[in-house]
């Protein structure tokens, strides 16, 4: 199983589609590692300088409609590559969010008023998440401030995680 704590990067945009999570230009490589140094590189936004600002980072918090666009599981790859297993948003575009299971990473959806709360308490700071997967819960933790989190995800999308995704849940079962 992967890890499913860190640093947060805050991403505070709703719509953030799978071109600008990996540009279509970078397509063409064959392997996840060389997707790595292009993540996020045509995301515009103010507070994003995308290769120093991901360094380091093994969780996103966004807003509505992530990974929306087309269907690529290179978005996917280049987070995973990048050591981002975990997106935490309102929203996410559907095929994306089932990519991110299907390689035993999480896509996990948290009510409007909770990211909210997320990105007023502790957006612009360092912060930083524990998962307990077991509990499903995430602690939130940043200069002085702690809260915990909970979250659900369906048995199956639990089950692809324990087992690392699609292909190793498929191998134990078929």
């Amino acid at each position: 199983m992967k890890n499913f704590s860190g640093k947060v990067l805050f991403l505070d945009r709703s719509d953030i589609n799978t071109d600008e999570i990996i540009p279509a230009r970078y397509l063409t490589e064959i392997s996840k590692e060389a997707l790595k140094p292009y993540l996020l590189e045509d995301l515009n936004l103010e507070e994003l300088i995308p290769g120093q600002d991901v360094d380091g980072k093994s969780i996103i918090i966004t807003r509505a409609n992530f990974g929306c666009g087309s269907s690529r599981e290179h978005a996917p790859w280049a987070l995973e590559v990048n050591g981002i297993n975990l997106v935490i948003a309102e929203s996410f575009a559907r095929i994306f969010r089932q990519n991110m299971f299907n390689c035993g990473m999480m896509a996990v959806e948290l009510p409007p008023e909770t990211i909210e709360h997320i990105f007023t308490v502790f957006g612009g700071r360092e912060t930083f998440v524990e998962t307990d997967f077991k509990e499903s819960k995430f602690t939130i933790k940043t200069q002085g401030k702690k809260e915990d989190i909970f979250y659900s995800i369906s048995d199956f999308d639990r089950a692809l995680v324990k087992a690392g995704g699609w292909l190793e849940y498929a191998d134990s079962k078929y």
